[in-house]
């Protein structure tokens, strides 16, 4: 069994920045995939960005150039740095961990994910 607590989340003006983390207790595995989705109100859970066992990132298009995932594997901890945030960008935003490799040439294959967190709000302001 996997908990994922992530933390973060605030309301900010557009242009403003927050970093979500997201720390990970319990099982432990050598190849695994840590993502970020997001679910914007009143639509479904989309995803954000995922970072796998090798350190191989990818960003979806509308956050590419604003949001950087990372990863502190020895703090078993995931990050979203968000940069240049927009209105659109008001979600809650949620960690997970599949068990499993996602990231392949540049390719994100968005397994289904074994592990979410709670969800952290995010909200950005005209």
């Amino acid at each position: 069994q996997v908990r994922l607590l992530e933390s973060g989340g605030g309301a900010v003006q557009a242009g403003g920045s927050l970093r979500l983390s997201c720390v990970a207790s319990g099982n432990t595995y050598s190849s695994y995939c840590m993502t970020w989705y997001r679910q914007p109100p009143g639509k479904g859970r989309e995803g954000v960005a995922a970072i796998d066992s090798d350190g191989s990132a990818v960003h979806v298009d509308t956050v590419k150039g604003r949001f950087t995932i990372s990863e502190d594997s020895a703090k078993n901890t995931l990050f979203l740095q968000m940069n240049n945030l927009k209105p659109e960008s008001t979600a809650t935003y949620y960690c997970g961990l599949t068990p499993q490799r996602c990231v392949e040439d540049g390719m994100w294959t968005s397994y289904e994910v074994t592990y979410w967190g709670q969800g952290t709000q995010v909200t950005v302001a005209t």
